[in-house]
């Protein structure tokens, strides 16, 4: 079996993309950073959004990748290449590996830096509470015994919500933001509260371990 056509046949993914041809660095850089804030990716450059092989010139789409992991990206990320042929027509393969170290940061359309994860096939940006997270992932931090009335307070307006967003969690608890991103940092890495990303937004549920706790 043709790998490329393989490849083609899977679709755009959280873990593959395809494009036209690079024209914006910045903007591919972003992709490869969701790429190594995820689970890795590969980019197909030479494909439409359809799947359709329309091929490039992989020496011109290189040094403008490279360019974006190097400059575009910080730290840079590493990018491996490989030209596939379909027909007489090339298409440039890209991979990029995960990270062990989160966040990688690429610019966004006014120059800042921000932090961008892979959802389906969507590229997204990162929100504090997940790039708190990774930052946490290398303390130890014991779960309590008990919680407090505020932490309760928390965990039992998500439970009632089903869902929120970080905005409503704000409103509805009326505790300090700081204060509520912490604890939903924790949470998270307690498993006690999941996030669910998606293009539509982000969004804050329980896990089945939760509802145990809660009823101790």
């Amino acid at each position: 079996m043709d790998i490329l056509k393989s490849y083609i046949r899977e679709g755009e993914h959280q873990q593959q993309d395809f494009k036209f041809r690079v024209d914006d660095p910045k903007k591919i850089a972003r992709t490869l950073a969701a790429f190594a804030n995820t689970d890795g990716g590969r980019l197909l450059v030479g494909v439409k959004d359809n799947g359709k092989v329309v091929g490039v010139f992989p020496e011109e789409e290189y040094h403008v990748i490279q360019g974006a992991a190097e400059m575009f990206c910080k730290p840079p990320v590493e990018i491996t290449t490989e030209i596939l042929q379909d027909d007489h027509k090339l298409v440039l393969k890209v991979d990029t590996p995960p990270v062990k170290h989160k966040p990688v940061r690429a610019k966004d359309e006014h120059d800042r830096w921000k932090t961008y994860v892979r959802r389906d096939d969507h590229t997204l940006l990162a929100n504090k509470i997940l790039v708190g997270v990774w930052k946490a992932q290398s303390k130890e931090i014991d779960l309590p015994q008990r919680f407090d009335d505020d932490e309760m307070l928390i965990l039992n307006t998500i439970k009632e919500a089903g869902k929120i967003t970080l905005s409503k969690l704000y409103r509805r608890t009326k505790l300090r933001k700081s204060y509520i991103d912490k604890l939903l940092i924790l949470f998270i890495r307690w498993g006690i509260v999941q996030m669910d990303i998606t293009h539509e937004g982000t969004h804050y549920l329980l896990s089945e371990k939760e509802i145990e706790l809660s009823n101790d």
